[in-house]
């Protein structure tokens, strides 16, 4: 257990490491690259971890040089392990991988904590099998272990409805280039997180590929195409970065985050202007951005759509906790299927410091007040444990229980975290 030193303000500059997101497709897509690729500013941590022993299981040569790693890429040629390839957490591996290995020939089995056993795969797999590959839940439920059988990715058509995740859309567009006919992926439905989705083409065209998309619904990837290997630089990660930017919002002072992208594609840019909706000033710089809180926090009712940037809707919450009034946030039925169910569990961790919250059919309502100290439990959930740290700062008396989880994102984050404080 730990108990989080109340600040009495914060002013300091931290750094966040590489985003995540971008880490984990520019290694993908290094991977099936010809030649080999240099990922320079990637996220060392678990789930990064858990995707490397992968795709080395894969075929590809993943070697750490410094502080960046080297790629050995396996031209699209996909090496049958002959064995489970576990996956811990790391539900985005999941997810982009059970395509991936489409690539391959024979039988693969991917599978991963008793957590990421619970999570949906179904659409994806569903979307598959469309396009002719037999692949199926080994257990029936729509959830991992996941088996395929491969003999390499037949493209084809493909069409998703209302979805819970962005990443089965990845995963198809990251395999589809290599297919062996053209692939067209049509989305009739909405999508959550889908800025994630740009990134990933953003990751694919930078590495050689060409994706074309016909407005917000279709995309279209010609077959037999090929990743080529390259330097690619991973920018830092604003879900990481929410955190600091909380921190000067619920403890009033000045919090500069360096190592990010001001005009960043990741979707959690727009917590920027989300900050300045609720009376902080934000500065950007090129590779900096900068939140001052100077005077009280926006009163009053607020509905927020946080479908665009579901990772920071802890970090939201706990600002919301110590604002006053009432803090809708809704478009993200999703994370109920997270590394916790994250509604559920934010609605119970912040009644326990006596502040009125609730699930509602898409999201979850906060009335802000004065928060009291209480143990709070982080159910193995990164982003729980470093929203709460930050209610901490501000809020004396918040134990957390299971902090080790934040290694899973950000293993340096209590180091940064410490560099806040002002006086406590």
């Amino acid at each position: 257990m730990m108990e989080i030193d109340c600040a009495r303000g914060v002013d300091a500059t931290v750094t966040v490491p590489g985003s995540k997101s971008y880490t984990q497709r520019a290694l993908v897509v290094a991977a099936l690259a010809e030649g080999e690729s240099v990922v320079e500013g990637a996220l060392l941590c678990e789930d990064s971890a858990h995707l490397i022993r992968a795709l080395q299981a894969l075929g590809a040569g993943v070697y750490q040089r410094g502080k960046d790693l080297l790629v050995r890429g396996t031209g699209g040629r996909v090496r049958n392990p002959h064995a489970p390839i576990y996956l811990g957490d790391n539900g985005t591996a999941m997810r982009i991988l059970t395509s991936v290995v489409c690539l391959g020939e024979g039988v693969f089995e991917l599978t991963g904590s008793a957590r990421l056993c619970q999570r949906p795969m179904e659409p994806l797999l569903r979307a598959l099998r469309e396009l002719g590959v037999d692949a199926w839940s080994k257990r029936g439920d729509g959830a991992p272990p996941v088996i395929v059988r491969a003999q390499g990715f037949p493209g084809g058509g493909a069409v998703f409805g209302e979805l819970q995740s962005s990443q089965f859309v990845s995963s198809l567009l990251i395999a589809a280039p290599l297919a062996k006919r053209d692939t067209r992926i049509d989305l009739m439905g909405r999508v959550p997180s889908f800025p994630y989705t740009d990134m990933t083409v953003r990751v694919m065209e930078e590495f050689g590929v060409k994706v074309t998309r016909s407005g917000q619904s279709t995309y279209w990837i010609a077959g037999g195409q090929r990743y080529i290997g390259r330097a690619y630089r991973v920018e830092g990660d604003l879900s990481s970065a929410s955190y600091f930017f909380a921190a000067a919002a619920v403890c009033k002072g000045r919090v500069r985050v360096e190592n990010v992208n001001p005009d960043s594609a990741q979707g959690d840019v727009k917590f920027l202007g989300i900050l300045e909706s609720l009376g902080c000033r934000v500065t950007r710089g090129e590779h900096w951005i900068e939140a001052v809180r100077e005077g009280p926090l926006t009163q009053g009712d607020m509905t927020l759509d946080m479908g665009e940037m579901p990772d920071v809707v802890p970090t939201l919450s706990v600002i919301a906790a110590v604002r006053s009034g009432r803090t809708v946030i809704k478009g993200v039925g999703h994370l109920r299927v997270k590394e916790s169910d994250r509604l559920a569990a934010l609605v119970t961790e912040l009644r326990k410091t006596g502040v009125v919250a609730e699930e509602i059919r898409d999201g979850l309502a906060i009335c802000g007040g004065r928060p009291h100290g209480a143990q709070i439990d982080t159910y193995n959930d990164h982003r729980m444990a470093m929203s709460f740290a930050v209610l901490g700062l501000a809020v004396p008396g918040i134990r957390l229980v299971g902090t080790g989880c934040v290694k899973k994102s950000f293993p340096n984050f209590w180091t940064e975290l410490k560099r806040l404080s002002v006086g406590s």
